[in-house]
């Protein structure tokens, strides 16, 4: 199968939020294309075992000479990023991926819990914005192939109730991203460092795993997560939007478009859940109208 040209054997990978879930299954990946891999998450056994994981994985894959390395730092200090971004450029010879996964979930709704807005601003929003102002200009500069993936979310695309902090944050990095797409095109005049967002579905994480003590069967693994973006990647896909094992490809641009035609049909904001268009929302995602 063919690879997104960054991915390549001692090219290093860049990975926060790396200690579990998709990060770790992510720092899996790359480790087994033979990559140099830097696990970033906060400090503690959990890192540490990850980074042991992710060792085993390109030991087993033939890989002996690959370095893999965790490094604890906080993605919301931008002096902690800019200091990572210093040690792995003096490190390695070639950054092939930098993935701002890190991210934190449990905010609050629109007139409550200003700490919790504060938090997730901080690591779900502005921890990839350091991501990406401190590796960014670097993997240009150092003129090989380099991928740049920002992990988002479909709440970020559709807004649904329930976590207004979360939704906030989220939609910030789709409009980050895409923007930082265009800008890195206009730049280089090429596809040579590439952007990316990564949108899961319901993905069994340690997010999830407070409300579901086992995997649920509508879930996908983190490792599947990674399959698909392995493949969107090697396509150039900007937009990886995860299917998983309850809601479908198909359902998922059906629910985006909707979202989407708030606006342009001058619905209620969110008309998704107002009792007035549930039945009209739910008739256009089955198929029943146009």
């Amino acid at each position: 199968m063919s690879q997104h040209p960054a991915i390549a054997a001692s090219n290093a990978a860049v990975v926060t939020g790396a200690a579990s879930g998709i990060g770790h299954a992510a720092a899996v990946h790359f480790a087994a294309h033979g990559m140099h891999v830097v696990l970033v998450d906060r400090p503690g056994h959990p890192l540490d075992d990850a980074a042991s994981d992710v060792l085993d994985a390109a030991r087993k894959a033939g890989h002996a000479h690959s370095v893999v390395e965790a490094r604890a730092a906080d993605v919301a200090d931008f002096a902690a990023v800019q200091a990572l971004a210093d040690a792995v450029f003096a490190a390695y010879d070639h950054v092939g991926v930098v993935m701002n996964n890190a991210g934190v979930n449990g905010g609050g709704g629109v007139f409550e819990k200003h700490d919790r807005w504060q938090t997730l601003m901080q690591v779900n929003l502005w921890g990839v914005l350091h991501g990406c102002q401190a590796f960014g200009p670097r993997l240009v500069a150092q003129n090989g192939p380099a991928a740049i993936i920002n992990t988002g979310s479909k709440q970020g695309l559709t807004n649904p109730p329930g976590d207004a902090a979360y939704n906030v944050t989220k939609a910030g990095v789709k409009a980050y991203t895409e923007a930082m797409a265009h800008e890195l095109r206009e730049m280089t005049g090429d596809d040579r460092v590439t952007t990316h967002l990564l949108v899961p579905g319901f993905t069994y994480t340690g997010m999830s795993k407070s409300r579901h003590p086992t995997q649920p069967a509508e879930a996908w693994t983190p490792a599947q997560v990674i399959d698909y973006m392995d493949t969107a990647l090697a396509a150039g896909d900007f937009y990886i939007i995860c299917p998983d094992n309850a809601v479908d490809a198909a359902t998922d641009r059906r629910r985006i478009a909707w979202a989407a035609g708030d606006i342009t049909e001058n619905r209620p904001a969110l008309s998704r859940w107002h009792s007035d268009y549930r039945q009209t929302f739910a008739d256009y995602v089955d198929g029943s109208t146009s």
